[in-house]
């Protein structure tokens, strides 16, 4: 006799914090890439890049970015803040595979912790198409990426 399986599908991580308050504003890739650019040149800037893959974290990153997955971000955003805050960062800069799910929702997430703060410096932004769209918009912005994965791109 067959058994019929009742068990619930898991629930997502970010199920357990509230959903963002601040659709997150979007930056273009070629935005980045002039940032980057220009802080290569006078070694100094005012943003930073966080890669918010975990599992899916394969195929490279933006160059200079740090790697924070996304399951731990909630519980750490005063730390982050006041971390970024210190180093004069003005710009935070989230991605994903897509930032259709986790770029957005961090960027969401920490646009609604900076405007509890009443911070009108610091802009929290979710990167257009993530870092699968800056990979396989090729040529120069391959170059700004560390690991690269060609078969990675190439398949997705």
């Amino acid at each position: 006799m067959a058994t019929t399986s009742t068990a619930s599908p898991p629930t997502a991580w970010h199920a357990a914090y509230p959903a963002p308050r601040n659709t997150p504003a979007i930056i273009r890739r070629e935005d980045v890439l002039d940032m980057i650019k220009q802080s290569a040149k006078t070694s100094s800037r005012d943003y930073i890049l966080v890669d918010l893959r975990r599992n899916d974290y394969e195929g490279g990153t933006i160059r200079d970015s740090i790697n924070l997955p996304a399951q731990s971000l909630y519980p750490t955003m005063p730390t982050l803040y006041t971390v970024f805050k210190d180093a004069g960062l003005r710009k935070i800069i989230w991605y994903c595979s897509s930032s259709k799910g986790r770029g957005n929702r961090a960027a969401g997430w920490f646009a609604d912790y900076i405007t509890d703060q009443g911070d009108d410096q610091m802009k929290s932004l979710a990167l257009a198409e993530g870092v699968k769209g800056w990979a396989t918009a090729g040529g120069e912005y391959v170059q700004w990426m560390i690991e690269y994965d060609a078969k990675v791109w190439s398949s997705s």
